[in-house]
């Protein structure tokens, strides 16, 4: 993580640029996946496009992810795979779960989805017609679709119909990303969208009336001035790399978290658009993870926290649980099992440590330091529902239910402050459906737009994100803020 400053930078005065050492339409910050696609579009809207980019070259966290982008609403893949989901199931769950800031925009990346995907296959960006059925956080091979969220979770479940709607690059490895980069690279190049790298942009230049008219751009050996006629996209990523900014919106993350990110992930794109008086939402907002799975059979197990007590649904997407960790008390929290289900957690980033084995349920809560009675009370309950096939307390899928009642027994500390937590964050620039920043007021700023990790994400916690919705929504609303920003109107 970076010493990155919170400061905001000064917002530069137009009339006091002497010169302008160089002018396009649309001005990109960033070349990853949102700031690719709309660089695409509004070069095909007639633009002419100018991308700065901080890196040697484009891609950015977008190519260094596992690939997943969040689609839905009766893609090409989920026919292919017999699922019948529509935009509006889509929709009843994203604003069930997620409770967006935005739900006019939510309905359009739905009723959009299907052909926004077609759109990513015709740049070039490879999906398999391939499905996996287990639970996993990512996929080392080429498999397409796969669940990668709370669908199946209560009480989501009774809200809309689920379907799977995570859509993988056929890419592999845990950065497979890159093959879904690498084609919307070479089409910026082919079409000739001119872009400036080992260029880091450190200020926005405004008129007097408010308007974001171009950018300052520090390189290696001068600074210059890039002026936009017509808009300025922010689109240069999260902030999770800045200590500052991290400490300041994230108090609850703890040492042995660390963050997914990029070097330029320090949050420079949320601090320029606050210098032009931007609003900002979901700063506090991240998902932390740390799976208990794989293998899926330790999804049948219970967690708990220091008073010995259930809090989340153990079958829940591991950003939720991982999110609800954090805010147990003392981010205490162990994973139970017996020696019917028992195996080490096979996630290598986590570092889930194994705790001990007892010959009952009494000795383990003792072991564990919980409250006298408080495992013994949990466990007897749970079983009993269990052996009924249900959990009327966290409504788990009874898929995952089985009595907890054969010894010996085993904890792992999932604790917060022990294993070790990965997380993004999900707060950025307050924007409007085409990717215009707006004010806390919600007021447009004139020539100012936000995109990707920039922008405040669709879900505000970890509770409610789902693998995907980082990319896909990146790569929609990265096109339309484009074709916006060119002055052309949105059409898939």
């Amino acid at each position: 993580m970076t010493a990155a400053t919170d400061r905001v930078p000064d917002l530069l005065d137009a009339a006091a640029i002497g010169q302008w050492d160089r002018e396009c339409d649309v001005l990109v910050i960033g070349q990853g996946v949102a700031g690719s696609c709309a660089a695409l579009e509004a070069h095909r809207a007639g633009a002419e496009v100018l991308i700065v980019e901080r890196a040697s070259g484009g891609g950015g966290a977008s190519a260094m992810s596992s690939g997943i982008y969040y689609l839905g609403g009766g893609t090409a893949v989920q026919k292919a795979m017999g699922y019948d989901d529509t935009p509006d199931e889509m929709a009843n769950f994203i604003m069930a779960s997620c409770d967006p800031l935005d739900p006019q925009a939510v309905r359009q990346f739905c009723d959009d989805s299907p052909a926004h995907f077609d759109w990513l296959e015709e740049q070039g960006v490879p999906f398999e017609r391939t499905e996996f059925k287990g639970k996993a956080v990512y996929l080392l091979d080429t498999t397409c679709l796969m669940s990668t969220g709370n669908e199946k979770v209560w009480p989501y479940k009774l809200v809309a119909r689920p379907a799977p709607r995570g859509h993988k690059v056929a890419g592999e490895g845990e950065n497979a990303g890159h093959a879904g980069m690498a084609p919307l690279l070479a089409r910026c190049e082919a079409e000739g969208i001119p872009a400036m790298y080992d260029s880091a942009v450190t200020a926005l230049v405004a008129d007097a009336s408010g308007r974001v008219v171009g950018v300052r751009v520090k390189q290696s050996d001068r600074t210059i001035h890039v002026k936009a006629r017509r808009a300025v996209i922010i689109a240069a990523g999260s902030y999770n790399m800045n200590r500052d900014m991290i400490a300041k919106n994230l108090p609850l993350l703890g040492e042995t978290s660390e963050p997914l990110g990029i070097p330029s992930n320090d949050g420079m794109g949320v601090l320029l658009g606050l210098s032009a008086g931007a609003g900002t939402s979901a700063m506090d907002g991240v998902i932390p993870t740390g799976s208990i799975y794989p293998p899926a059979q330790l999804i049948k197990g219970i967690v708990v926290n220091k008073r010995g007590e259930r809090f989340v649904t153990e079958d829940s997407y591991h950003g939720r649980l991982g999110n609800f960790v954090m805010e147990q008390p003392d981010q205490k929290a162990w994973l139970i099992l017996d020696s019917e289900i028992f195996a080490y957690p096979e996630n290598p980033f986590a570092r889930h440590q194994l705790v001990d084995g007892w010959e009952t349920i009494e000795e383990m809560e003792a072991g564990l330091g919980l409250p006298t009675g408080s495992l013994v009370k949990t466990m007897a309950e749970y079983n009993t529902a269990a052996a009924e096939g249900k959990d009327p307390v966290l409504h788990k899928s009874a898929e995952w239910l089985k009595p907890l009642d054969q010894p010996p027994y085993a904890a792992f500390d999932i604790s917060f402050d022990r294993s070790t937590y990965l997380y993004i964050t999900l707060g950025g620039l307050k924007t409007g459906p085409n990717g215009e920043c707006l004010t806390p007021r919600a007021e447009p700023i004139p020539g100012l737009y936000a995109v990707g990790a920039s922008a405040a994400h669709i879900p505000r916690n970890g509770k409610a994100y789902a693998s995907g919705m980082s990319l896909g929504p990146g790569s929609y609303f990265g096109r339309r803020a484009g074709r916006h920003a060119a002055g052309a109107n949105w059409a898939t």
